[in-house]
C-alpha cells in the first residue's frame, strides 16, 4: 500500500534527517505545552477519534490523475477541530504509529515526515483557515468552505516543505526546480481530495457538536442555533464507528497506484534512493496482518488495530494532560 508523502529512509541526506528530527522534537514539545491551553476536557474524546479517523482515512488512496493516487493528510482537519498545536500532536501520533507498527515511512525519515505531514499541515493549514474565514460568510457554510480551502492548501504546503528539504538534502543529482514543480503540481490535485474530505468531516461535526470545534470558538452560539447538539455518547459512538468503517471497509477500495511522492521520485529519478524499512517484517507491515491469508481480512484486521492503537494513544495522551490543563485554567482565572 502506497501512502502520499510518507517518505521512506534514504530520500533525504542524514544531516537533513537529523535537522528535521531536532526541529520536530522542539515543536512537538512546544505543542504539548500549548495543547494544554487550547484543548478543553470535553474535546479529549474528539482528539482520540480524530487520531483514529485520520489513521483510517490515510489507508484510502484515491485516484488523482495519470495513475497517481493521494490520501488525506489530516493536519488542517485536526487543527480546525482541536487547535493547531493539538492537531499537530494528533497527526504526529498517527505518523509515529505508522512508522513503528506498519513500516510506513522510514525511521530515519521520521523527523521530516512529522515536520511535513503533521506540523506544516496543522499550523500552516490553520493559518490559511483563519485567512479564508475572513473572506467567507460567518455561518456554518462559510466555515466548511474555509476548512476545505485550508485543507487543500495544507497539502501543497507539505509538498513545498519536502522540496525545500530536497534543496538542502538531495541524495541524487536532481535539480530543486524539477522536484519543486513536480511536487507542487501533483499535490495541487491531491489537495482537492483533501479539501473535500476535510470539509465533509468538519460539516458533520458542526452539524452534531459545534461546541467541540476549536475553529469556531469565537462565534456566537446563535450562529448554529438551528443545530441541536447530539448527546456526547452518541457523538463518540458515531465517530468511532466512522473510523472503524473507514479502516475496515472503505480501505478495501484503495487504489493501488503510486502516490504523489513516489510518482515524483520515479518521474524525476530519485526513487532508487529509498532503502528498506528496518521493521518491514513486523506483524502489520504494509498494512497486512502476518499469518492471515485472506487479503481483505488481513487488511481489515491491520486497519482496525491501527485505528484502535491511534485512538488509545491519542485519548490517553490528552486525558493525562487534564490535571495540568485544569491547573492552568485555575491560574488564569485567579490572575
Amino acid at each position: 500500500m502506497l501512502l502520499a508523502l510518507h517518505a521512506p529512509d534514504g530520500f533525504l541526506s542524514a544531516p537533513v534527517a537529523f535537522a528535521t528530527a531536532f526541529i520536530s522534537v522542539v515543536i512537538v514539545g512546544a505543542a504539548l505545552r500549548q495543547s494544554g491551553r487550547e484543548l478543553k476536557d470535553k474535546q479529549v474524546p474528539l482528539a482520540g477519534i480524530a487520531a483514529a479517523f485520520i489513521f483510517a482515512a490515510q489507508m484510502f488512496n484515491f485516484p488523482v490523475a495519470s495513475g497517481t493516487t493521494g490520501h488525506l493528510l489530516g493536519g488542517a482537519l485536526a487543527a480546525i477541530l482541536l487547535g493547531p498545536a493539538t492537531g499537530a500532536l494528533v497527526v504526529t501520533i498517527v505518523v509515529v504509529v505508522q512508522a513503528l507498527l506498519f513500516a510506513d515511512g522510514g525511521l530515519s525519515a521520521l523527523g521530516y515526515n512529522v515536520l511535513n505531514m503533521a506540523i506544516v499541515t496543522s499550523f500552516g493549514g490553520y493559518a490559511v483557515f483563519l485567512l479564508a474565514r475572513k473572506l467567507m460568510p460567518r455561518n456554518a457554510g462559510g466555515i466548511v468552505g474555509a476548512a476545505g480551502l485550508a485543507a487543500a492548501a495544507s497539502v501543497v504546503l507539505s509538498a513545498m516543505a519536502f522540496s525545500v528539504e530536497w534543496l538542502f538534502g538531495a541524495t541524487a543529482p536532481i535539480d530543486f526546480d524539477n522536484v519543486f514543480t513536480a511536487m507542487v503540481g501533483v499535490h495541487l490535485l491531491i489537495g482537492v481530495g483533501e479539501g473535500l474530505i476535510s470539509a465533509l468531516a468538519i460539516g458533520a461535526v458542526l452539524a452534531s457538536r459545534p461546541d467541540l470545534v476549536y475553529g469556531v470558538r469565537d462565534l456566537k452560539r446563535s450562529t448554529f442555533a438551528d443545530r441541536t447538539p447530539v448527546p456526547m455518547r452518541t457523538f463518540v459512538a458515531g465517530g468511532i464507528l466512522a473510523a472503524v468503517v473507514m479502516a475496515t471497509v472503505v480501505s478495501q477500495f484503495a487504489v493501488d497506484s503510486p502516490d504523489g511522492l513516489e510518482t515524483v521520485a520515479e518521474d524525476t529519478g530519485f526513487a532508487d534512493q529509498a532503502t528498506d524499512h528496518a521493521l518491514d517484517s513486523s506483524i502489520f507491515a504494509d498494512y497486512a496482518t502476518t499469518g492471515v491469508a485472506n487479503e481483505s481480512v488481513s487488511l481489515a484486521i491491520a486497519g482496525f488495530s491501527g485505528g484502535a492503537i491511534s485512538l488509545a494513544v491519542g485519548y490517553g495522551l490528552f486525558l493525562t494532560m487534564g490535571p495540568r490543563r485544569r491547573s492552568e485554567s485555575r491560574e488564569t482565572a485567579t490572575v
